[in-house]
Formats: structure tokens, sequence, C-alpha cells
């Protein structure tokens, strides 16, 4: 009775990912699929923040905040995806308490500088698009600079506070996490004591913050689509209509997957139900971004054909020299 009890008490310092599926023969397929996306996503992101660093007429404003979006997403990817394609054939995946919390830190301050970049971008359309000419003036450089530079901090703030109420908790029963990475969710559900404190803030800070960056960016495109409407140009109006179009569904998809998770008032009790949506907003929109915010841009795909031009006449010189040597 003493060693069963002794036993009961113990504090779990180490946890077990579980994933996302239980069948090992979907697991080689899975494999591939997460490892393409992985790669996708990287090569497009960080491909982008080269493009935009290399060429000096993309040093706006609107591609300084893309290119710290696309930035954003290289780190959510790197936070999930490696440790994930690491898990589907190790037959330990085991992972400590310290290493769970510095995951969630990692992601959780970039998902929410997200949240406010996301606010910041929609800001910098509504004032290109509804005061053109005030632009320079309203959105200068280094207002661009402190609206990212607040993004990041206050992902820092947000996610120290999570990460400081999580060492108050005790973990003493399953050490079996039911996800595919180290939420704070699953954590609050293998605590041995209710986690109301920690719950609150979740609701106050992940609820302010969205309300305030969400209804940013809903007034942001509500001026932006008024504007739209009023344009002469049927060919104008269909273009930056479709642009928004596909902005706002990158937005919707992102700020509703982080709602479905971590506001809603059933939330920690959903278990695995939040799998889906943590698929969608840590792996699948960070894909996306790229593709949504570049190659719809015409700017952005004059300096891709730029540069691939460029490469292309070396390329020939190159062979022309040779040839003739």
């Amino acid at each position: 009775m003493p060693g069963m009890a002794e036993e009961n008490n113990t504090f779990n310092t180490e946890f077990i990912l579980e994933g996302f599926t239980v069948h090992p023969d979907m697991k080689p397929l899975l494999f591939v699929v997460f490892f393409i996306i992985y790669l996708i996503t990287m090569v497009g992101n960080l491909g982008l923040v080269a493009m935009i660093c290399i060429e000096r007429r993309l040093h706006t404003p609107m591609y300084i905040f893309l290119g710290n979006l696309a930035i954003i997403d290289s780190c959510c990817s790197c936070a999930v995806i490696p440790k994930m394609l690491v898990n589907f054939f190790s037959e330990n995946r085991m992972v400590s308490l310290y290493e769970c919390m510095a995951q969630f830190y990692f992601l959780c301050t970039v998902e929410t500088a997200d949240c406010f970049l996301l606010a910041a971008m929609a800001y910098d359309r509504y004032v290109a698009i509804c005061n053109p000419l005030q632009y320079h003036t309203m959105m200068s450089k280094k207002l661009c600079v402190q609206m990212t530079t607040g993004a990041y901090i206050a992902g820092n703030l947000h996610s120290m506070i999570h990460v400081g109420l999580l060492f108050k908790l005790t973990f003493c029963g399953s050490n079996h996490i039911n996800h595919f990475y180290c939420d704070i969710l699953p954590l609050y559900r293998l605590s041995c004591v209710k986690p109301f404190l920690n719950e609150l803030v979740i609701f106050v800070f992940s609820g302010s913050i969205q309300v305030f960056t969400i209804g940013s960016v809903l007034i942001s495109y509500l001026y932006i689509l008024f504007t739209i409407s009023k344009m002469k140009s049927k060919e104008g109006r269909i273009k930056a209509f479709s642009t928004c179009a596909s902005h706002f569904l990158s937005v919707s998809l992102f700020y509703g997957c982080l709602f479905f998770m971590y506001i809603r008032s059933n939330s920690l009790e959903e278990g695995d139900k939040n799998i889906p949506a943590a698929i969608l907003f840590t792996i699948v929109v960070p894909l996306l971004n790229p593709f949504i915010y570049s190659l719809r841009n015409k700017e952005v795909i004059n300096v891709l054909k730029k540069i691939l031009m460029k490469k292309t006449s070396q390329e020939s010189f190159k062979q022309r020299t040779s040839t003739v040597a």
C-alpha cells in the first residue's frame, strides 16, 4: 500500500506525444505528405523573405509585413513538423516537461505575433486603398517597424504568462499527450489539479487578443470593400475583390482555428477533436500564405520573373563562353 501511494503521487516530468493516427500502415504515407508540405512551406516562405531582402523596391511597409509573416510561418512549421516527422517512426516519442514548454512557448510567441501582424497588414491595405494620397505619411517605415516589433513583444509576453502559469501545475496522472505537439490544453488535461486560473487567463488574454486583432481586420476590410464598391472600373473592382477575398480567406481560416481551439467554453474537454483545427493553423495556413499573399501580387511576380530571367541569361552567357573557349 505505501508503494502504491508513493507511485500514485509521483510527478511526471516526461510525456509521450501520441500523434494523430493509431494506424501504423498510414505512417509512411503521412510522413511523405507532411515532409513535402514542410519543404514547400520552407522554400516558399524563406524564398519570399530572400526576395524581399534582395529587391530594394520591395522595401516598403507592405512587403516588410509580408516578409515578417513569412518568417513567422517558417518558425511555426519548424516548431511543429520536424518533431512530428521523427515521431512517425520513432519508438521513443518521449518529450521532457521543459522541452514541451519550450515548444509551446515558441509556438505561442509566433502565433500571437501572427495575430497582430495580420491586423497591421489589414490596416496597411486600408490606408493604401482608402487613403492612397496620405499613405506615406500615415504608414511610414518607422511606424511599420514599430508595429512589427510590437507584434513580437506582445507574442513573447503572452507566451511567458502562459508558460509561467504552467510551471505552477503538477502532473501526476497519465503522461500521454493526445496531440502531435505540446499544446497547452492537452497539458491542462493531464494536471493533478483543476487549472481554473490557467483557463481564465487563456479566456481573458487570448480572447482579448483575438477580439482586438479580428476587430481591426474586419473594420479595415469593411472600409476597403466600401471603397472598392465605388470604383468606376469593373476590372479594377473584380481584381480588388478577388485579392481581398483570398487574403480574407487566409485570415478567417487562421482566426477560426484559434477560436475553435482555445476560446470555446468546452475546448478543454474536447480532446483530440481539436487536432484537425491544429493541423490547419500550424501546417496548412503557413503552406498557403506564400501563394495567397505573393503569387497573386503583380509586383512580386515581376520581381520573381526578373530574377529568373537574370539567372537564365547568366547561364546562357556561361554556356556561350565555355563553347568559345
